[in-house]
């Protein structure tokens, strides 16, 4: 992997990662928009300009490609790279979560 993709990767925007999330199954921009809205209850609405701007910068950088068009919509899937950058930026997480849970002793703390 490139040092400098991970760099500018890791650790990713909440944008960043649910599309990654979402486009582990092929998927165009208006349907990663309601994943992401329905995975966090309403609170991240992705806009179109970030959304495309997004899309747009991980095609560039090798990390989503495009597949097909279907009724003028542009249909995306993670690449190799992109799950490698998903999954760095999932570990990362987790250690994060972890740490929180050694912090905070024996309280129960719910992640989803």
């Amino acid at each position: 992997m490139d040092t400098h993709i991970k760099k500018v990767y890791v650790p990713m925007t909440e944008t960043g990662f649910y599309i990654l999330l979402c486009l582990r199954k092929k998927a165009h921009g208006y349907s990663i928009v309601q994943q992401v809205k329905a995975l966090t209850n309403g609170e991240i609405i992705i806009s179109p300009g970030t959304l495309y701007g997004s899309l747009s910068k991980m095609e560039k950088d090798g990390l989503i490609r495009f597949i097909r068009e279907e009724e003028k919509r542009k249909i995306y899937h993670i690449t190799d790279l992109g799950k490698e950058i998903l999954e760095l930026e999932m570990q990362r997480i987790n250690r994060l979560y972890q740490n929180m849970m050694e912090v905070r002793g024996s309280e129960e703390y719910k992640l989803f």
